[in-house]
């Protein structure tokens, strides 16, 4: 594979990483290390994958261009279409063009995510009654000096996407889960920094939490079930992440606890590459059906 990687930003800087002997070169207006300014300036027979990693609103014209000319592509999260028939049309020309786009949600392939889907498929704990997540980091500061970051929906497309995306691996959700955003909050920025929403029907009940003003990095689960509960404590980018789970006792008391804890870093970008590289390997069709979902519930809340 021949990749590119358009947007020397701080996720660029990672696919950089990751792409390893795959990188032919690198792509971005304002980043003197770049080695072009434009993707036209790059040899269009020197590539046939591009990683884009480039503010919302320049990724329409920067996909475009690669679906014209049959690259397969990774897109940075997350994809916000102006209506959702451009998912359609992405969709039609890669699958037409036999090239694969994908958008990118590393944390899909956290270790300990994935344990804990595997402990739902196997019921351990039972009917679901809730689901709580929270998302927190501290880059409020960064977020406000930067000249396209603050604007739109702020922190519940940042890091609300990687949530609603999550709900869509551990449970199959889809567009007809209706949510309420409760709580919107503007602490810092002009756009929304702090939200909180749920589901508007209890079976089970999901909570979402997201914030730019968490000065300690934080990611948490816990999913409550009829049988016991499953909880997550810290993303491996973070440092050590802990799974935990909890087997109900009858009729009340202690539960018996299983706690495991990774040490090992941030694997979640080599993985996630490795899987794309899969899937263009084999030839698999596009789909955008989970960042439609993901766009029609983080629209609707108003």
């Amino acid at each position: 594979m021949k990749t590119i990687v358009v947007g020397l930003g701080v996720q660029g800087h990672k696919r950089v990483k990751v792409a390893k002997n795959d990188l032919v070169c690198t792509v971005d207006p304002l980043n003197p290390k770049a080695d072009y300014k434009s993707i036209k300036d790059v040899p269009i027979n020197s590539f046939d994958t591009a990683i884009i990693c480039v503010p919302e609103l320049q990724k329409k014209n920067i996909i475009k261009y690669c679906l014209d000319y049959k690259k397969n592509i990774l897109i940075e999260k997350p994809l916000i279409t102006s209506n959702y028939s451009e998912f359609d049309s992405y969709e039609k020309i890669s699958n037409s063009k036999k090239i694969f786009s994908y958008v990118a949600y590393n944390h899909r392939f956290e270790p300990n995510i994935i344990k804990l889907k595997k402990y739902l498929k196997l019921n351990k704990i039972g009917k679901i009654y809730s689901c709580r997540m929270f998302y927190g980091n501290g880059t409020a500061e960064l977020v406000k000096k930067s000249s396209w970051r603050d604007n739109g929906k702020g922190v519940l497309f940042d890091l609300g996407s990687h949530l609603v995306d999550l709900l869509i691996f551990l449970f199959n959700i889809n567009d007809k889960t209706k949510f309420e955003l409760i709580k919107v909050l503007n602490n810092e920025n002009k756009s929304p920094d702090h939200a909180i929403f749920i589901s508007k029907k209890n079976n089970p009940l999901i909570e979402l939490e997201m914030s730019l003003c968490s000065w300690k990095n934080e990611f948490k689960v816990d999913i409550i079930g009829s049988k016991g509960s499953l909880h997550i404590n810290n993303l491996c980018k973070w440092g050590n992440s802990k799974f935990i789970y909890r087997k109900r006792i009858f009729p009340s008391g202690k539960p018996i606890e299983k706690i495991s804890t990774i040490k090992y870093g941030d694997i979640t970008w080599e993985k996630e590459y490795r899987y794309f590289k899969k899937m263009i390997k084999n030839r698999n069709k596009t789909s955008f059906k989970k960042d439609k979902v993901i766009q029609k519930i983080l629209m609707s809340q108003k």
